[in-house]
């Protein structure tokens, strides 16, 4: 090999994980992965491209250049074109880009060719619309970059607003373990998806800004703990650790990358059985999504938090669906605002990708009193019907029992008759609000006018069976109301055929 070959060699070689020993021996003492081994398990075998691999940090008035060659290496963030999931999904369609921060460079930190390169693979994304995974663990700005004379705060970076940019375009997949501050989180927080390790703290400052904004001191583990953020909303899915998150996220994509052409699925006639004989009783409605699902295809995001309703992604037949349902195991499958928060923003996420929507319902409407009025329910209840009216995809309605009231409508877009199809199963019941609530507001004086408690209870019974029975699927089917009334073993085929007839 000729000399400035071989000098390629040894730079390229600087990289690697196996010369990289004390950095990564450290990762692997806390049981993390590096960077190159996240990105390894993420991407198709030689499919990825690396941008900007000989950078470092801009630090070299202030330290030896070849120790910023081992110490700062891809000044780092690893980022380039690759291809996913080609094996399952086919070449012309796995497409992507890869962002990987590494916590070994500096602690993750953002600095100046950082920053360049960030940008340029946001930019290529972008005017390529291809989706980025990224992994966001580090700690934020970068204050030691002396090499940088001409700016002073450094404000003007356009890698956030050039991030939050691709939103409505680029799928976005964010993964974070360890420590995730400031920039790192603003990146993790904008993203469409958001998967977190067990072993995740995300915040929008770190323990040195929070004391020197005079806030108080804190360890890194008290800032952002995952047990906080998958109950407020901020991450989508928890994992176990990198290598599940990392598989998370190639489901994730997965589902807007196309359809599969082999699947399985499961025996649809248990379906007619399944609801229980007691329209009182609960159920777990995530089995009636199971089995509707093509086997291994369903997959939950943010469960713990607005659990009233689920929201996700199936597969039928290979095709790839987003799910909506209400979930009756939690107040009864009211939606509170923290549910119409999530829906609203489910729908807004898949109307920009163009993912059709079902919308599985039972529900009693939304939560009402006055400890939902102090949660801000009048607007975040009507931000749920302004995300429905305004979605580009197919919208398709099963209702599995209740629907009543405003909420019963949120969940289909606002009315039932703006999805392409809404049917229900035998056990839908309809009306403008509970049977119950209805029956004791609207015949309150002829209920008051019993002084007999047996008596009273015995009319009150009465008059919820009459309207049950008026408000009975196939009554509301008869006035028009819903299209259809559905054999609950049609509804994988109910489904395939509203959401893929527009």
């Amino acid at each position: 090999m000729s000399e400035l070959y071989q000098e390629f060699i040894h730079r390229l070689e600087k990289s690697n994980d196996e010369n990289r020993t004390k950095s990564t021996g450290k990762r692997h003492k806390k049981g993390f992965r590096t960077a190159r081994e996240n990105l390894n398990d993420l991407v198709d075998d030689n499919s990825f491209l690396e941008f900007g691999q000989f950078a470092v940090a801009a630090q070299r008035s202030r330290r030896d250049y070849d120790d910023l060659q081992e110490e700062t290496n891809a000044d780092g963030i690893i980022t380039g074109f690759c291809s996913i999931n080609s094996e399952i999904i086919g070449k012309d369609k796995s497409n992507a880009v890869a962002i990987i921060y590494d916590y070994s460079v500096l602690a993750g930190t953002q600095g100046y060719f950082h920053h360049q390169k960030l940008d340029r693979i946001i930019e290529k994304a972008k005017k390529f619309n291809l989706p980025v995974v990224i992994y966001t663990e580090g700690g934020g700005g970068r204050p030691g970059d002396v090499d940088v004379t001409t700016q002073v705060a450094g404000l003007h970076v356009p890698s956030f607003a050039n991030w939050a940019s691709l939103s409505g375009q680029s799928l976005k997949i964010a993964v974070n373990n360890g420590y995730c501050f400031a920039g790192n989180a603003a990146l993790f927080g904008s993203s469409d998806f958001k998967i977190a390790t067990k072993n995740s703290w995300i915040g929008m400052a770190g323990p040195a800004m929070i004391e020197g904004g005079g806030l108080g001191k804190f360890s890194p583990e008290e800032i952002g703990p995952i047990e906080e953020h998958k109950f407020n909303g901020v991450v989508d899915i928890v994992a176990e650790d990198e290598k599940e998150a990392t598989f998370y996220a190639k489901k994730i994509l997965s589902y807007f990358q196309g359809s599969f052409e082999d699947y399985k699925n499961n025996e649809q006639e248990i379906l007619r059985e399944i609801m229980p004989k007691d329209r009182r009783y609960s159920y777990e409605v995530r089995e009636i999504l199971e089995i509707i699902a093509d086997k291994e295809s369903f997959l939950e995001v943010k469960k713990e938090y607005g659990k009233s309703v689920i929201t996700g992604f199936i597969r039928i037949e290979g095709h790839p669906i987003a799910i909506i349902s209400s979930n009756c195991k939690h107040i009864g499958g009211a939606i509170d605002s923290e549910a119409s928060d999530k829906v609203s923003d489910f729908f807004n996420l898949c109307s920009d990708k163009m993912i059709p929507v079902a919308s599985f319902v039972d529900t009693p409407g939304f939560m009402v009193g006055p400890e939902s009025e102090k949660e801000g329910a009048v607007r975040r209840m009507a931000n749920l019907f302004k995300a429905g009216s305004m979605m580009k995809t197919p919208l398709a309605a099963i209702f599995l029992r209740k629907g009543y009231g405003l909420g019963a409508q949120a969940l289909v877009g606002g009315s039932l008759h703006q999805p392409a199809y809404t049917a229900a199963w035998p056990t839908g019941e309809f009306g403008g609000m509970g049977l119950e609530g209805a029956v004791k507001l609207g015949f309150k004086k002829e209920l008051d006018a019993i002084s007999d408690e047996a008596e009273k209870h015995k009319l009150y019974e009465k008059l919820v069976t009459k309207m049950y029975d008026a408000g009975k699927a196939v009554e509301a089917a008869s006035f028009l109301e819903i299209d259809a009334v559905i054999d609950p073993a049609d509804t994988r085929k109910v489904l395939l055929k509203a959401l893929h007839q527009v």
